[in-house]
């Protein structure tokens, strides 16, 4: 058989075994939590600044700060990159 198939049928194999719940044959990222509160106060902006420089409704940031939601899956990604590295955020979107 060629590689192409195997290499798929390898990969739905470990689909099939982490969708049972064995984490074992897949790798898995999961963000670390974030203040979202203190990083944009690195920043320096106001929320209005800061959701509108990177994409958030103002709305959903203050639901962010105060803790009654919590960034999940891209948003939570992007702001784990803005907390290490702002500028370079900035930079890649002006």
């Amino acid at each position: 058989m060629s590689t192409a198939f195997e290499s798929i049928k390898q990969g739905l194999q470990e689909a099939i075994a982490h969708a049972k719940g064995d984490e074992r044959s897949v790798r898995t990222h999961r963000p670390r939590a974030i203040d979202v509160k203190a990083v944009r106060a690195r920043t320096g902006m106001t929320q209005e600044q800061f959701a509108a420089l990177f994409g958030f409704s103002t709305a959903t940031l203050r639901h962010w700060e105060r803790g009654d939601r919590a960034p999940r899956g891209p948003a939570l990604v992007l702001l784990n990159v803005i907390d290490r590295n702002p500028q370079a955020v900035i930079e890649a979107l002006v």
